[in-house]
């Protein structure tokens, strides 16, 4: 998170590990942004911060081309901001998953192509795996149905840039909960491919 106040230590952090594979999480929801606030307003609210709510901005995205050209700005600005770092890219994501919208997945696939985009994470959680692992709880529900459509979309644009992406993530349904007992009890149940 190129534009959040940690960032500078968490750089420092993995200079000092050279053998960690350091990604970019872009915000464009409920952070700052990385651009003046003055040259993406249809982004941020009135603090200059972007907004946490995300359906309102998700449709203006869709409608707007102004915005997206606000959006391709902020997300050139981020990828900018990391390659100043110096750290190589490793991969990229969209903070609250916000890269399963499809404008975002877009543009920070063409952007990110200017800056050596090889992977990006797909937020894909099988849920039966969750419910063996856990079968005395019910985990969190998370719109399965729209979430399914949403990660074969995003896995198709990023396989049609060339880029890779992880098989399987872990720990959505109990997102703020991933205890020691649950990863013992997943690690056994875990499927072929890449799982994060």
């Amino acid at each position: 998170m190129v534009g959040e106040e940690a960032a500078e230590d968490a750089v420092a952090r993995a200079r000092r590990l050279p053998g960690l594979a350091v990604g970019l999480h872009v915000v464009l929801a409920d952070g700052r942004p990385v651009s003046p606030a003055e040259s993406v307003p249809d982004l941020v609210d009135s603090s200059g911060r972007f907004p946490r709510e995300m359906v309102t901005q998700a449709f203006r995205f869709f409608l707007s081309s102004g915005i997206r050209r606000q959006l391709e700005r902020e997300i050139s600005a981020q990828f900018e901001a990391f390659a100043a770092t110096g750290l190589l890219l490793d991969h990229v994501n969209a903070h609250k998953h916000f890269h399963l919208h499809p404008t975002i997945a877009s543009l920070i696939l063409r952007v990110g192509s200017r800056y050596g985009l090889r992977a990006v994470r797909v937020p894909a959680e099988p849920r039966g795996v969750i419910k063996a692992a856990e079968a005395h709880r019910r985990p969190g529900r998370v719109g399965a149905a729209a979430l399914n459509l949403w990660t074969r979309q995003l896995r198709s644009a990023i396989a049609q840039h060339g880029c890779v992406a992880n098989d399987h993530v872990f720990g959505l349904a109990w997102t703020g909960g991933m205890t020691e007992e649950r990863l013992l009890s997943l690690i056994p149940r875990l499927p072929d491919g890449t799982s994060e």
